[in-house]
């Protein structure tokens, strides 16, 4: 674990504007509160390339700052789903550009707890669980909570 005596769990909940994220969210809240931890949201994106190759770097600029404020905006909506107009001081919010399930995994090496909903946005009809969802039970660094919604 990556606490040291004495100091607040750390808890990365990946979000992605999906209501199963909104109470991924919700449910890190409730545990924080109980425990004291501290909360990471984090939303990941990706320029997607040509052919669905998926290139590493950055997106264009100009791409960058457009879908950066659409990213924020997902991320203040869970927030204030979560918390109304006044979150936490312990709740920290991350965009980061790569694939969720990776940015996810790479947050989870010094996390406590990793919290997903059991599936986002591309998940399809049916599915129990999304691909980045078992993607992170498999090889997060920490310990994973998926957090079923109804159905």
């Amino acid at each position: 674990m990556a606490t040291e005596a004495g100091s607040a769990q750390r808890i990365v909940v990946g979000i992605d504007g999906s209501a199963e994220s909104v109470r991924a969210l919700g449910w890190a809240a409730s545990y924080a509160d109980a425990t004291g931890a501290t909360i990471e949201a984090l939303l990941s994106w990706r320029y997607p390339a040509e052919g669905g190759v998926n290139l590493p770097g950055a997106a264009p600029k100009a791409v960058n700052q457009e879908v950066g404020a659409t990213m924020q905006a997902a991320l203040n909506k869970a927030l204030t789903e979560v918390y109304g107009t006044d979150a936490p001081a312990k709740v920290h919010t991350t965009i980061a550009y790569g694939h969720p399930a990776e940015m996810l995994i790479d947050a989870s090496k010094d996390a406590d707890l990793l919290v997903v909903g059991n599936r986002g946005h591309g998940a399809f009809p049916g599915m129990l669980t999304g691909s980045v969802s078992m993607h992170c039970v498999n090889h997060a660094d920490c310990p994973v909570v998926v957090v079923r919604g109804t159905q």
